[in-house]
């Protein structure tokens, strides 16, 4: 259901659109393949990753996945919307160490669920399995063919093993009723206006916003006085009139947003394509 939903999504996206994101994605996906070919090529490598991977809790394993989707979904949502384009994400750089122990756990998680007998057998045997493995799924992946369905497709479904994989927290998180403030980067980024004509309220302090008077207007066209608005964001990432969410610096209040984003996107195509 998700896979239909964001591919849904892409489909509003046009032709020079589309282009820009496979030529993104393909340049990523090709770096990440030669840094995963390159640590179960080098058995010292392969071990260091490892351990360092053996050594993280479920939680810390859960926050680097957490990074790599929330880097991907950066990099999906991008297009759609100019209320999307926002500053890099503080999380979303990676150290080279960090980078690798993501991509081998994503595709330990990958060899789980399509060759568990790779991982059936003792560790210092993995290496081996796993380079027989990955170099079977890179031929099978490239004889597809480089166009648009042959890029974005594996590169979603990634996505999606990823959101499944931190889904449930971020989700628990968000319903807790958390705030989260706006960040910093979009707040100093935000565009004052004069207001054209009075008798608009603001609705944080309910006072009028004089005609001619310099106001902060948010990306969702809603104006405030900078007075008001400021403080707000400080503690909430969102419109005091329609909700709208702003980018958040909280890793797992962020992927929520995003993901919300081709959600929203993919639901509207899909209703659209049934009237």
């Amino acid at each position: 259901m998700e896979e239909t939903i964001i591919m849904a999504a892409l489909s509003t996206l046009t032709s020079p659109q589309l282009t820009d994101i496979t030529s993104s994605i393909l340049s990523q996906t090709v770096n990440h393949r030669s840094r995963l070919s390159s640590l179960l090529c080098s058995p010292s490598l392969f071990s260091l990753t490892f351990h360092h991977l053996h050594s993280l809790t479920l939680t810390q394993k859960t926050f680097l996945i957490s990074k790599h989707l929330l880097s991907s979904l950066h990099d999906l949502t991008r297009h759609f919307h100019p209320t999307t384009l926002v500053p890099p994400h503080p999380y979303t750089t990676f150290k080279h160490r960090d980078l690798d122990a993501a991509l081998l756990l994503i595709f330990l998680c990958d060899v789980h669920q399509e060759n568990p007998e790779i991982l059936e057998t003792p560790h210092t045997e993995w290496r081996e399995g796993l380079s027989k493995h990955f170099s079977e799924t890179v031929l099978r992946q490239t004889s597809i063919g480089v166009h648009y369905g042959g890029v974005l497709l594996p590169y979603v479904e990634v996505i999606i093993r990823c959101w499944r994989f931190v889904g449930m927290m971020a989700g628990c998180l968000v319903k807790e009723g958390r705030e989260l403030a706006a960040a910093p980067a979009v707040v100093a980024a935000l565009q004052g206006v004069e207001v054209r004509r009075g008798g608009e309220e603001c609705v944080i302090c309910r006072e009028e916003m004089s005609e001619g008077r310099d106001v902060c207007e948010l990306p969702c066209e809603h104006l405030f006085h900078w007075m008001c608005i400021l403080p707000w964001l400080k503690k909430t990432n969102t419109c005091p009139c329609c909700r709208f969410q702003l980018p958040t610096e909280d890793v797992f209040g962020e992927i929520e947003r995003l993901w919300s984003v081709l959600i929203k996107i993919g639901d509207g195509a899909l209703n659209g394509e049934c009237t």
